[in-house]
């Protein structure tokens, strides 16, 4: 008796574990404005660096904070329903009151850009995929061109229906 798994779909997979879907795994839709989620990442990873590097007192930290809650709202606008209310869950609000403390921010903004990055990891091997899927249908069409047996058309054969190298004149 058959596999009767050789006969179901193989179900590629994002690296963040979800289906790609049918659609070959479109992002037109998971990201609304890809130019903004670049501009807002590239931002905050300068920010982090930033952060790293200086010491912060209690009115550049209010900034930053305010920084970095308009920047997760910029982002969520950028993207679906679905990648915006992620990144809700993900982001953990800072409490009320006084300023966050620098390294609150900095795990706040690591965190930030590691999502980012990994959103765009996530494209590109969504992108990936596409391209090897082309490439294999085109590779398909090209074999199915050629015919059984991988042979050159006939008119490239001569008397006897043997192969010519070459055309002659």
């Amino acid at each position: 008796m058959e596999n009767q798994d050789a006969l179901e779909p193989e179900v590629m997979t994002a690296p963040s574990g979800d289906a790609v879907p049918d659609d070959g795994g479109r992002t037109e839709s998971a990201i609304e404005q890809p130019a903004k989620v670049m501009r807002v990442g590239t931002m905050m990873r300068q920010l982090l660096e930033e952060v790293r590097a200086a010491s912060l007192d209690e009115a550049s930290r209010g900034r930053l904070r305010e920084i970095f809650e308009t920047s997760v709202d910029e982002l969520g606008s950028a993207l679906s329903e679905e990648l915006s209310s992620e990144l809700d869950r993900l982001i953990l609000p800072f409490g009320e009151g006084e300023a966050p403390s620098s390294d609150e921010l900095r795990i706040a903004q690591a965190q930030l850009v590691g999502w980012l990055e990994g959103l765009i990891q996530g494209i590109q091997a969504t992108l990936f995929a596409q391209q090897m899927a082309a490439q294999q249908q085109l590779a398909e069409m090209r074999h199915d061109q050629l015919g059984p047996g991988n042979q050159q058309p006939m008119s490239n054969r001569g008397p006897g229906g043997e192969p010519r190298p070459g055309t002659y004149l």
